[in-house]
């Protein structure tokens, strides 16, 4: 009898030994998971992907830029091309931290080696976050701009902002979004302050800048004798690659006929004496002139379309306007850069001094070199972005005139491209080698962008 109490007793000890040390371990367990977690934790855990957010905050946006492009002064195509893919950049790191499988583009963008991370164990509302960096970096980057488009930046901030407000119930949630997209927008604003191009809206046309004098070289074709942006060629691309990615050169000068030069002169003469109704159509909708939304504004028209065509979400549009954002403005850097390596005369010049003194082509002659093409170096770009997102043989309608011009419809992006590059033979302002190697170098640039890895283990 005492034997078996003596074994159930120290039976029962040894089961409450068990017991304790099994609570111990779970215990245990619990704890290192509860900080596992709160260590793995990211912002798609805790707030709505970015994808359930509506395109309309990044696309209304777009449209308000293009207007403010057509308004401020000094916004030329290079600029606008710059302003244009710092906001798209802008967007993207505003929301990529919503977007399971993709990554910043730190240490992939030439020269971005930083940027603010949102805390992972807070909430976050991406469309907020959006809104905010957006509408902060516009007001940077459009200083200039009249009093009627600063109203209409901030109008549309609140619009977008109220909408959004609906939907969340945490007020520490709005205004920590807030916060975030104005850290992003200023951490991007002061990477842009470097790469060259800083206020290139305040000096198109610098008094220091010495215009070279020679044979074949560009000369003023207005009373506008200093040309424009003459050190755009030297600023900091997106992607390093592009810093060094050049149309090939043009071909030797000559005035003699029967040249290779001659006949590219006289191919652009024969050319604008014949004009079909359909070629000046063609000229006069791809022209984007001066108080418009510039070619690079035109291009992301055309890719607005297309978004809302689709009906995608924000995470989309993010994605395609940093895309066709960077390559744009990075193919308009490349153009500059031959344009004030080889300071070719334009065809205006060129053909009143060796073919007919008398001759004017249909569009007015921009006041800067000829080669290459600046609409041809961006539809290269812009369509190559394009078509490696939504496919080649997509229809289309382009309406960016809508009201001016009658409305074009392309069977691809690649269509679209080939007819805004020819379109600068038929105004008469460029050479065809300046239309297509301009065009074949912007592709190249866009192939450069296309090499920066959006998604994760890609």
């Amino acid at each position: 009898m005492r034997k078996h109490f003596t074994y159930f007793f120290f039976e029962k000890l040894h089961y409450k030994f068990k017991y304790s040390i099994l609570s111990l371990m779970i215990g245990f367990l619990a704890i290192s998971c509860k900080d596992k977690k709160n260590e793995e934790a990211t912002p798609t855990n805790l707030s709505k992907e970015t994808n359930t957010y509506s395109a309309d905050i990044a696309t209304r946006w777009t449209e308000l830029q293009l207007l403010l492009i057509k308004s401020t002064p000094g916004y030329a195509p290079p600029v606008a091309a710059r302003t244009l893919g710092y906001t798209s950049l802008a967007l993207y790191e505003s929301v990529v931290h919503g977007m399971p499988n993709y990554q910043s583009m730190v240490g992939q963008v030439n020269g971005l080696t930083s940027l603010p991370k949102p805390d992972v164990t807070k909430e976050y509302s991406w469309g907020v976050v959006a809104n905010s960096a957006l509408g902060t970096l516009i007001t940077q980057l459009y200083p200039t701009t009249n009093d009627i488009n600063k109203r209409a930046i901030d109008s549309l901030k609140k619009n977008i902002e109220s909408n959004l407000k609906v939907a969340i119930e945490n007020p520490a949630t709005i205004e920590r979004s807030k916060a975030f997209g104005i850290e992003i927008a200023n951490a991007i604003f002061e990477y842009s302050k470097t790469d060259g191009g800083h206020q290139g809206w305040d000096n198109n046309f610098p008094s220091d800048y010495k215009t070279p004098v020679g044979v074949g070289l560009w000369e003023p074709t207005s009373t506008q004798k200093i040309p424009l942006l003459p050190y755009w060629g030297k600023i900091r691309t997106f992607s390093s690659l592009n810093m060094t990615t050049n149309p090939v050169a043009p071909t030797n000068f000559s005035y003699k006929e029967g040249s290779d030069m001659y006949k590219l002169a006289k191919e652009v003469y024969d050319t604008g004496k014949a004009l079909t109704n359909e070629q000046k159509a063609i000229a006069n909708f791809w022209a984007d002139g001066g108080n418009t939304i510039t070619p690079p504004g035109h291009h992301f028209n055309i890719a607005n379309i297309v978004l809302k065509k689709e009906k995608v979400k924000l995470d989309k549009v993010a994605e395609v306007y940093a895309k066709v954002g960077m390559a744009v403005s990075d193919a308009f850097v490349a153009c500059w850069r031959g344009k004030y390596t080889y300071n070719l005369m334009r065809p205006i010049t060129y053909i009143r001094q060796a073919i007919d003194p008398q001759w004017s082509p249909l569009l007015s002659t921009p006041p800067f070199p000829e080669y290459a093409s600046g609409h041809s170096s961006g539809s290269g770009a812009a369509s190559e972005i394009l078509t490696s997102i939504f496919g080649n043989n997509y229809e289309f309608t382009d309406n960016t005139h809508n009201g001016t011009y009658p409305d074009r419809t392309f069977k691809s992006f690649y269509e679209y491209a080939d007819e805004a590059t020819i379109s600068r033979l038929y105004g008469g302002i460029h050479y065809r080698q300046g239309n297509e190697n301009g065009h074949k170098n912007g592709t190249e640039v866009a192939k450069n962008i296309l090499k920066f890895k959006f998604k994760t283990g890609a």
